[in-house]
């Protein structure tokens, strides 16, 4: 009997790959990687709820909100990602064991269960693989400066972990903009709370696209974490946005 799949996508729905300003001349690129919580019908919803799919565990709350004004108010390039992160982590190697989550945030997700190395293929060539390849082919066309990766983080966990911060700047082996950002986000709003690497640090086990696109190409760069429920309306997605065009080229300004 045939192993073989059908396709992840049906024809009817759309490609897992947005981009916005796609010939901005602007000196950044933006990338949000958990921009959408979309479950291909194939998937039959992962098992999980509705209510699931809006919580952290489905996608970055208001992420794509800010990154698409940031793509606007600097005249750069967006690429976003259309489907949950449950489907499939786009900012995960393949290695990595919470690729494809099993549980996430203590939140069963049955349809990601015992999957074969070929349902995993499929999700990884369907959704993982074009972004990367659109990331790829936009820097290698549009030359920018720097690589931004917007994300948002939840203040409290299932367990009871509190995140008491507003920002996050985080990077791996070169701290360049994420240390500039840090002092101008405070210029400019000096009662925001900002940390570096905190809730998250880049490592190359454990994320993409700073460490392929960025560190890899030695093209500056830095993964922002957001607090979610600052910008999970129009108000604060807006704010944080403007905040950060304003903070973005000052900090770009100041790195060697």
């Amino acid at each position: 009997m045939s192993t073989t799949l059908q396709p992840l996508l049906q024809h009817d729905e759309p490609d897992p790959v947005r981009v916005v300003n796609p010939d901005a001349k602007g000196p950044f690129i933006l990338v949000c990687e958990h921009a959408g919580n979309r479950v291909p019908a194939a998937l039959s919803g992962l098992g999980v709820t509705a209510a699931d799919l809006d919580r952290h565990i489905g996608h970055d709350i208001g992420a794509a909100a800010v990154a698409e004004h940031l793509a606007d108010k600097l005249d750069s390039v967006l690429v976003l990602q259309r489907y949950s992160r449950l489907v499939i982590d786009c900012n995960r190697p393949w290695e990595a064991p919470d690729l494809i989550a099993v549980t996430a945030d203590g939140t069963v997700v049955p349809g990601n269960h015992d999957l074969s190395e070929t349902a995993r293929r499929r999700r990884f060539d369907t959704i993982h693989a074009p972004l990367h390849d659109t990331i790829a082919e936009r820097i290698n066309r549009l030359r920018p400066r720097a690589l931004i990766a917007v994300h948002s983080f939840t203040r409290m966990l299932s367990n009871g972990v509190a995140r008491n911060l507003d920002l996050g700047l985080l990077y791996n082996r070169d701290p360049r903009l994420a240390e500039s950002l840090h002092d101008a986000v405070l210029a400019t709003a000096p009662a925001t709370q900002v940390a570096m690497n905190v809730p998250y640090q880049v490592e190359d086990t454990s994320d993409v696209t700073i460490p392929v696109h960025g560190e890899a190409r030695g093209l500056p760069h830095v993964l922002i974490e957001i607090r979610n429920d600052l910008i999970a309306h129009a108000a604060g997605q807006k704010a944080w946005g403007e905040l950060l065009a304003t903070a973005l080229p000052q900090a770009l300004s100041r790195v060697r």
